[in-house]
């Protein structure tokens, strides 16, 4: 669903990511781990082209894009095949959950209301929230407003959903109902990349691990091996430090 290869990426004399590729299949949840600076909030904006990286291509779906060399048309093209999940929800105040969800659809797809309105009614069924359809976010919980943030990624149908830090900016009682949804969804075929520092939501909702540093991928396998039986001297000095951090403290690029 996701092929990554040889992607690089600079700021100014910085390299932050080095000659990365990568594989995800259909279906699969994966959470990318790691230090600050360690490259993996860029390497997920990459995937969108929200930073546009020096070299390397992306293939998501059937769209195949050489980061060197793109048109205009091409970059909207790759963009339609993915849908981002903020760690803020970013969602409109001033529309109601049903509203945010059926925005795009209207604004960009031009589709009909009814039917757009149709397909978010089925969406925030989906994610347990259709008791609070036409409320608006402030009356909601964090977790309510990160579930129509992933309603709202599923409405234009994404090959992809990408996560940057879905549940840093929640209580922690209110993690499990965003792990819930996307635990959901991957039975659904969407493929899921995450990025997070909460590592037990990873060990939770991920299949896969990936751990970076410096740019570079150091390490990936499965969720438990990676976080709970890692032998990687750099993985395992990471872990340790997070696990002596409170949660919701880091800022990365």
């Amino acid at each position: 669903m996701i092929s990554v290869k040889n992607l690089s990426k600079s700021f100014g004399d910085k390299v932050v990511l080095d000659n990365i590729s990568l594989d995800i299949a259909q279906g699969e949840v994966v959470a990318i781990i790691g230090p600050s600076g360690s490259g993996k909030s860029t390497l997920l904006r990459c995937l969108n082209l929200l930073e546009k990286p020096e070299s390397g291509t992306i293939e998501i779906g059937d769209r195949v894009l050489d980061t060197r060399r793109y048109s205009t048309k091409e970059a909207y093209a790759l963009r339609q095949q993915t849908a981002m999940v903020f760690q803020n929800y970013n969602l409109f105040k001033n529309k109601t959950a049903l509203e945010n969800i059926t925005e795009a659809l209207i604004v960009v797809k031009k589709m009909p209301k009814k039917q757009a309105q149709e397909i978010g009614l089925r969406l925030i069924e989906q994610v347990g929230l259709l008791p609070e359809a036409h409320q608006y976010p402030v009356t909601l919980s964090g977790g309510q407003q990160q579930r129509v943030g992933i309603a709202r990624a599923l409405a234009v149908d994404p090959k992809a959903i990408l996560f940057y830090e879905p549940t840093s900016a929640l209580d922690p009682e209110r993690v499990h109902e965003v792990l819930q949804v996307i635990q959901n969804l991957a039975k659904n075929s969407t493929a899921m990349v995450i990025v997070t520092h909460e590592m037990r939501f990873a060990k939770e909702v991920a299949d896969r691990v990936i751990f970076m540093a410096d740019g570079h991928i150091v390490e990936h396998g499965p969720a438990e091996q990676v976080i709970s039986f890692s032998d990687n001297p750099q993985t395992q000095r990471f872990l340790r430090q997070m696990t002596k951090m409170p949660e919701h403290t880091e800022y990365d690029i």
